[in-house]
């Protein structure tokens, strides 16, 4: 099936047209997977643009959605992720080339594919970028001096700095990233300095030039390129840190460092989604038992559709387990057992409850609370599965009787990681004082 897709938001600066092909086979036997995948390519001249300058690393995702009807009701979402060479602020991204979700097949009837929402997202790299003193990004009160050509024992920034002896003199550093460091000179003349980032508290407040890490009294002097303080967990994005002068000693600005750690989740104001130009028809599948042809519908229903009382006797199943349909499907009488297939596998039957099942790609894959599976279970995941239930929750409702799902992920389930929260505090040394990478 060929559908034309608009994309609006996050990359797509203006309107992005893209050419989807997708892929599946319509006829299939029980125990084969049902493997859904999404071919994408710019239509035309229009194209998703970086949001920024980044060193190669990057990765757009791209995440197919499908709604699945008949046999199980939901949605199945096909995952694919493309890594970006180096980016100048602008430049087009390249898109992964196909996408791809499999889930296995448990019981024979018909399923209906509907195609849905596309989505693009893009993650940047881990990073850290050195600002100097005197970068477009830092703006400083009127009673500042901006100091040049210093001594090179000084080891300072670009050997400059700028130095202030008023109270409550303040400087200011427009970032964008989960992280930043503040860089002095370590001086026992040197005196208490305040930070406030976003209009909040810094953590810690306050931090003291003239002491060590430990609070001990610092013997030294003009000693640059020092971290005297450092924050991270912040949400990725733009920031604004306010340092102030607290006391009648003098305060430095070196430098400025920088962060962007690994994120868990793409952030939110990256991500374009793409809805079909014309409304897509349904693409039906015909999933047979194992007697016979992929082609035919399943002998106990000619119709094709799902059967309104589904066998609980084992004898009926070929592979020797139950098999029920899952919450909110016609059965009065759902079976106590449960046969649940998980990349071709047949598992004892047991009481397992499936309540929600999340199945997602790299990095390594691990077991959500919310559902039982044998240990015999692949953990190389390519589909997110969401069943649908009584309430809006993506999980089906909580029942006393064990109910079994028709489509199983072929790979292990795994959650998402929260947001990067929490902050620390970082006392240390730069280790390159040369070190005048832009690139964030």
């Amino acid at each position: 099936m060929d559908l034309d897709y608009v994309c609006t938001n996050g990359v797509a600066r203006t309107p992005v047209n893209l050419e989807v092909t997708l892929t599946l086979q319509t006829a299939l036997t029980v125990g084969q997977p049902l493997d859904i995948r999404w071919g994408i390519k710019y239509k035309d001249q229009s194209r998703f643009l970086s949001p920024g300058l980044f060193k190669a690393g990057a990765r757009v995702s791209a995440t197919g959605v499908v709604g699945i009807g008949g046999l199980w009701s939901g949605e199945l979402k096909s995952l694919g992720s493309q890594e970006q060479t180096q980016l100048p602020d602008g430049d087009q991204l390249t898109l992964p080339a196909l996408i791809s979700g499999a889930v296995t097949t448990t019981a024979p009837g018909v399923i209906e594919i509907k195609p849905r929402r596309l989505l693009i997202d893009f993650t940047p790299p881990p990073s850290e970028a050195l600002f100097n003193d005197d970068d477009p990004a830092v703006s400083y009160s009127a009673e500042w001096t901006d100091s040049n050509d210093r001594d090179l024992n000084f080891h300072d920034v670009g050997r400059d700095v700028h130095a202030t002896e008023a109270n409550f003199a303040e400087a200011y550093f427009k970032f964008t990233g989960t992280g930043v460091d503040f860089i002095t000179e370590q001086d026992s003349r040197a005196g208490k300095v305040q930070f406030t980032i976003d209009g909040r508290p810094g953590i810690p407040a306050t931090a003291d030039a003239s002491k060590n890490p430990d609070g001990s009294h610092a013997g030294v002097a003009n000693q640059g390129n020092y971290t005297l303080w450092g924050m991270r967990g912040l949400p990725y994005g733009p920031h604004e840190l306010k340092v102030a002068k607290l006391d009648d000693k003098w305060a430095m600005v070196d430098a400025f460092r920088v962060v962007t750690e690994e994120l868990a989740d793409p952030p939110k104001q990256f991500r374009a989604t793409c809805e079909p130009v014309l409304k897509p028809t349904a693409i039906r599948v015909v999933v047979g038992s194992p007697t016979q042809s992929p082609g035919q519908s399943p002998s106990s229903n000619p119709t094709g559709e799902p059967s309104s009382n589904p066998s609980g006797d084992p004898s009926s199943n070929p592979s020797g387990s139950v098999t029920s349909p899952l919450p909110g499907s016609p059965s009065a009488t759902p079976s106590k057992s449960s046969g649940v297939t998980g990349g071709g596998s047949s598992p004892t039957p047991s009481d397992s409850k499936l309540t929600s099942v999340v199945i997602l790609g790299s990095p390594t894959p691990t077991i959500t609370t919310t559902i039982t599976l044998p240990a015999s279970t692949p953990t190389s995941p390519q589909v997110k599965v969401t069943p649908k239930g009584g309430a809006q929750t993506g999980e089906a409702p909580e029942t006393s009787r064990a109910s079994a799902a028709v489509l199983i992920g072929s790979g292990g389930a795994m959650v998402f990681g929260g947001v990067f929260s929490g902050v620390v505090l970082l006392r240390r040394r730069a280790a390159h004082a040369n070190d005048r990478s832009r690139t964030v």
